[in-house]
């Protein structure tokens, strides 16, 4: 019996190890609550406003909607922001953002319009503290150099911003070296990781990572939740949906979550 028991509390301990979330302060959870997040900017479908474009984030600013974008680094380790690994879906280029230098970079455009690539410090002059941002950041193979020139660049932006990425090491990362900052783990069920090693897809669907990242906020895809998943949030992690689209029930999706990340459509800028 003894053993039993024991046996037990061990399961409890490794239970509440994996799946605790990180504390969460009054402040940070205001610092999203009912809040619509635009993705990667107010772009819009014909593109003539296109994605983690200048364009897109003067528009979320003007409008008063929170902002979502996504960040990586060029090949001379400048910050840029732009969303996926490769360029061919965005500028029509080959290759991957980081094969570029800076200067190269800037000559590429958005979606055919003027728009350029934008650097994060050219994004933060133009918020300049309107809007709270959620800065997704990019794994790859530089992920502590991206942490640091992003913080270098953060550390001095005074406006309401959070961090949060699909790797749980830049999680963790910003868990040792930036406590203070609000982080999220970004994370769907298991069967939309198809691209991942299977038990990579299991632990990430399920937020076992969350035993070094110790995330405060689950940023959560459409997919099925599993127990695990809700028992972090019934933990008190804060709840974020992403992409929500017109075609949604936008109506339940905003009663169950914390902050909503929408596209294409426009949502009350406080929800909640």
């Amino acid at each position: 019996m003894v053993v039993f028991i024991c046996i037990i509390a061990v399961i409890i301990i490794i239970l509440w190890a994996v799946l605790h979330p990180g504390h969460v302060t009054q402040a940070q959870r205001d610092m999203v609550y009912g809040i619509s997040f635009a993705h990667r900017g107010l772009h819009i479908p014909d593109k003539s406003i296109p994605e983690n474009s200048l364009m897109a984030f003067k528009a979320a600013s003007a409008a008063g909607y929170g902002i979502e974008l996504d960040i990586q680094l060029s090949r001379d380790s400048y910050v840029v922001v732009f969303h996926d690994d490769t360029l061919p879906r965005v500028t029509g280029k080959t290759g991957r953002v980081d094969d570029y230098l800076l200067t190269q970079l800037k000559k590429f455009h958005l979606c055919g319009t003027n728009e350029q690539i934008p650097l994060l410090t050219e994004v933060l002059d133009v918020v300049a503290g309107r809007v709270p941002i959620i800065i997704e950041l990019k794994t790859g193979p530089r992920n502590t150099e991206l942490c640091e020139k992003a913080m270098q660049i953060l550390d001095s932006y005074e406006g309401v911003y959070c961090i949060e990425s699909f790797d749980p090491r830049i999680v963790a990362w910003f868990k040792k070296h930036r406590p203070i900052i609000l982080r999220g783990q970004l994370s769907d069920s298991t069967a939309n990781f198809k691209d991942q090693p299977k038990i990579q897809a299991i632990a990430l669907g399920n937020l076992l990572t969350n035993i070094i990242a110790r995330p405060q906020f689950i940023a959560y895809g459409s997919g099925k939740k599993s127990i695990f998943v809700k028992l972090v949030e019934y933990m008190g992690a804060i709840k974020v949906r992403w992409t929500v689209h017109p075609e949604n029930d936008v109506e339940q999706i905003n009663e169950d979550n914390d902050a909503v990340i929408f596209e294409f459509y426009m949502p009350e800028v406080k929800y909640k």
